[in-house]
C-alpha cells in the first residue's frame, strides 16, 4: 500500500475538450494555469488550447513513444515538490491515450494523484446511443489489419453487454464490414462522428444498413468516430426476444412507452433496459 508523500507535488489528470472549446471547465483552466508544468500527448496541439485560454505554463511531450523516458524526469520534479498536469490531445487522459506508466509510477512513489473530469468521447457517445448502459466493454480501437480485427470481433461476438469502440474515418466502413460478419446484420448500432465539433453527426441502425448509409457520402466516413454496438442475445435470447417484441407492438397501440415497457418487464421477468430498447427500435 502506498502512503502519499506531504511534500510532493500533485499529479492532476485533467480532462479537454473533445471539440468543443466550451466543454473546459473552470477549474481545468485555473488548473493548467497553475501547475510548474503540463505534460500533453503532443505539445503542439495543446498549444492551441493553451492560446485560446491564455495559458503559458510550460509543456513536456509525453506520448506512446516516449513515456518510458519521461517518467523519471517528471516524477523528479513531482518528487521535489513541483505540481504536474497531464493531459492527452482530447478527451480524458489514459482512455486510449498515454500516461498510465506515469500514474502507476507517480502511486508508487506516493505522488498525490488527483482527476479532473470532464469530456470523454466514450461517455458521450453512451450517452446519446439509446443502447443499455448499465453493463458495457470499452474496446478502444480496433487491429487495423483485417484479420486481425475479425478475429477480435468474432472473440467479442457473444458478449452480452454494449460493445464501445473508437474507429477511424478511414477504417469505419470496413470495421462495420466486419461486424455484419461477425454479429450479423440485424444487431442494432450507433455511429457517432465528431461529437460536439461543428459537423457532429449520430446515426443509428441495424449493421447491415449501416454499412449502406456509410457508403453513401465520403463525409460520413471522415472524422473522429465512436461506435456503439448492441450486446448479444442472452442464451435462449431469440425466442423469449420475439415474445417480448411481440407483447410490446400490442401494448405499444394502446400505452405510452413507459408503461408498455413496465408492464412487458412484470410479464416476462426481462430486465427494463433490454424492453425498453426493443421498444425504441419498434417505435
Amino acid at each position: 500500500m502506498c502512503t502519499v508523500s506531504n511534500e510532493s507535488g500533485t499529479l492532476f489528470v485533467v480532462a479537454t475538450p473533445i471539440g468543443n472549446l466550451g466543454d473546459l471547465s473552470p477549474r481545468a483552466v485555473h488548473t493548467l494555469r497553475e501547475v510548474a508544468l503540463v505534460a500533453a500527448e503532443d505539445t503542439r496541439h495543446t498549444r492551441r488550447l493553451f492560446d485560446h485560454f491564455g495559458i503559458g505554463t510550460p509543456m513536456v511531450s509525453v506520448h506512446e513513444h516516449n513515456e518510458g523516458a519521461r517518467v523519471a524526469q517528471l516524477l523528479a520534479r513531482l518528487e521535489r515538490g513541483e505540481s504536474v498536469a497531464l493531459v492527452s490531445d482530447a478527451g480524458t487522459p489514459l482512455i486510449s491515450d498515454p500516461g498510465y506508466r506515469l500514474v502507476r509510477a507517480a502511486r508508487k512513489a506516493g505522488v498525490r494523484i488527483s482527476p479532473l473530469p470532464g469530456p470523454s468521447a466514450l461517455i458521450a457517445a453512451l450517452s446519446v446511443s439509446g443502447l443499455p448502459t448499465d453493463r458495457f466493454a470499452f474496446e478502444g480501437f480496433l487491429p487495423a489489419k483485417a484479420g486481425q480485427r475479425l478475429g477480435r470481433l468474432q472473440s467479442l461476438a457473444a458478449e452480452p453487454r454494449t460493445l464501445v469502440f473508437y474507429e477511424t474515418g478511414r477504417r469505419i466502413e470496413a470495421c462495420v464490414h466486419d461486424m455484419v460478419q461477425t454479429f450479423g446484420a440485424t444487431r442494432q448500432a450507433v455511429v457517432a462522428r465528431e461529437l460536439t465539433k461543428l459537423h457532429e453527426e449520430i446515426h443509428g441502425d441495424e449493421l447491415g444498413r449501416l454499412v449502406s448509409w456509410l457508403g453513401e457520402v465520403a463525409d460520413r466516413r471522415r472524422g473522429e468516430i465512436v461506435l456503439v454496438v448492441a450486446g448479444a442475445p442472452e442464451a435462449g435470447g431469440d425466442a423469449n426476444e420475439e415474445r417480448v417484441r411481440e407483447m410490446l407492438r400490442v401494448l405499444l397501440k394502446a400505452l405510452p412507452t413507459r408503461r408498455a415497457v413496465q408492464a412487458v418487464c412484470e410479464l416476462t421477468g426481462e430486465s427494463r433496459n433490454r424492453v425498453y430498447r426493443l421498444a425504441l427500435e419498434l417505435e
